[in-house]
């Protein structure tokens, strides 16, 4: 039997979330009686309103967005990004703070304030094509996050348990969980793996505004919304007119972009599984990558077919090299073999490559291991950086190579994967010996593998698991006293 995913109820094990109550984390109101006004007091009412009707369509939000949740908005900028069209930047605008606050809050009530474009930078992807982000100027970011604040309210309650990007509480890894029990529990014998053609870049303004109307009834969020998303954007000192997407990069698209899936994607293809599908179906979306998983083939081709036609009416598209349907799961290998084929196919999804092994005792056991592609990038990024302070002292160097170890173990090092942590680690201390020997004409003589080691022993993080199994996690995060439940 199917297990569909309710919004108002647990949601089922494969997506290993519990309802919506306590998803979005709100800022934390004053301990004792002030004056002070809690930024998250009035929120509370918006949120139970969107909760006790989901059809409900809220007329005033917008004077919620006032300065103390404009200040509480700043504050959770980064201070040190990248300053957009105004150059302002974060400290410079926080010398003389409540002024601008107050200024800013009303030209937002007044009808005065002017979205302004947002800069175009370009960053290269792992396939060697352009990533356009955009940088939005610092009070439009003010602005954005406290909207976005307001309106997570509303959709934290409406999203579906299958959705986990960019939402407060959950993280690439509980969509990994999920996806891991998802296989391992149900009868999956078909994946879908999915990803959406220029996601951000193509993002309808029509539609988008449509589905933002069904819950938004405030004529004056609208409007800021409206603006900006036809405030433009400035590449090479040239302003070009946005007439589809949402820059990405920017405070409030995420959110956005969220609310549009939620409507084309997440809504028909939840009522898909519970009235077309005779088999098991589980479903796992982060932003625009989603997996899907079937108990047959002809229903997963169906699906397949259905979604290219359903995406094709809002003005999407799937990437037709990285959308395939491939045989996965339990019995996958065994099928295979009696058809004289090879090993079943490898999927990837957020950086972890899943594979069909085998456990101990010789039964099927779902695996998982870092995407090679990224493994190498990463590896070839470190060399590059330490030939660059290939002159920097040795602790210097080895307080840089502990963070970003660091950081890559608290990703990647998931249980059964061990031994490429390992590797990893091994491949960065060869790095970091060639970066030593180069460092003197005689450095080969000195750095002896001996002495190698017991300095990345010093300096690194040993190799080691740093997250609980999937099947752990979910038990705490939808069943134990968790903020998350």
């Amino acid at each position: 039997m199917k297990r569909a995913n309710k919004a108002n109820q647990a949601a089922e094990p494969v997506e290993g979330r519990g309802p919506a109550k306590g998803n979005v984390t709100r800022p934390t109101g004053p301990r004792t009686p002030s004056r002070t006004k809690c930024p998250s007091a009035g929120l509370e009412g918006v949120r139970a309103a969107a909760s006790r009707d989901k059809d409900l369509r809220l007329t005033a939000l917008l004077h919620h967005v006032d300065v103390d949740l404009l200040r509480v908005s700043y504050q959770a900028l980064k201070p040190g990004a990248a300053p957009g069209v105004d150059n302002v930047t974060w400290a410079e605008y926080g010398t003389k703070l409540e002024a601008r606050l107050a200024d800013l809050h009303g030209r937002v009530h007044r009808g005065a304030y002017r979205a302004k474009p947002s800069k175009r930078v370009r960053i290269p992807k792992p396939d060697g094509r352009d990533r356009p982000l955009g940088i939005a100027s610092l009070e439009d970011k003010i602005v954005q996050k406290a909207v976005a604040t307001v309106l997570a309210q509303i959709y934290e309650v409406d999203f579906l348990g299958f959705s986990y990007g960019y939402r407060p509480g959950r993280s690439q890894h509980n969509a990994l969980d999920a996806l891991y029990v998802g296989l391992w529990q149900q009868r999956i014998n078909w994946v879908l793996e999915a990803d959406i053609c220029g996601y951000f870049d193509t993002i309808s303004h029509e539609w988008l505004m449509k589905f933002l109307e069904h819950r938004i009834g405030d004529p004056r969020v609208l409007r800021l919304i409206r603006k900006w998303l036809r405030a433009g954007v400035l590449e090479a000192g040239q302003w070009s007119k946005t007439t589809e997407g949402t820059p990405q990069g920017s405070v409030i698209s995420p959110l956005l972009a969220n609310v549009y899936l939620h409507y084309v994607f997440d809504l028909w293809a939840n009522q898909w599984r519970k009235q077309q599908a005779t088999g098991d179906v589980i479903i796992v979306r982060y932003a625009d990558d989603f997996v899907v998983g079937f108990q047959g083939r002809t229903e997963a081709e169906r699906f397949l077919h259905e979604l290219r036609e359903r995406f094709a009416k809002f003005g999407l598209k799937l990437h037709p090299e990285k959308t395939r349907l491939l045989e996965f799961g339990r019995y996958a290998a065994e099928r295979r073999r009696r058809r004289g084929q090879g090993k079943p196919e490898t999927f990837d999804f957020l950086g972890f490559t899943h594979y069909c092994g085998k456990a101990r005792k010789g039964g099927f056991s779902l695996k998982r291991r870092p995407m090679a592609s990224r493994m190498r990038r990463k590896l070839k990024e470190i060399r590059a950086e330490l030939r660059r302070r290939m002159h920097w002292s040795r602790s210097a160097q080895g307080e840089w190579l502990d963070s970003v170890v660091q950081g890559w173990m608290n990703y990647y090092a998931v249980p059964d994967t061990c031994p490429l942590v390992e590797r990893f680690r091994t491949e960065v201390i060869k790095a970091w010996r060639r970066t030593l020997h180069r460092q003197s004409q005689n450095g080969h003589r000195k750095w002896t593998w001996n002495r190698m080691r017991r300095l990345a022993d010093f300096w690194l993080p040993r190799a080691r698991i740093l997250h609980p199994y999937p099947t752990q996690r979910l038990i705490v995060s939808t069943q134990g006293r968790s903020r998350m439940r």
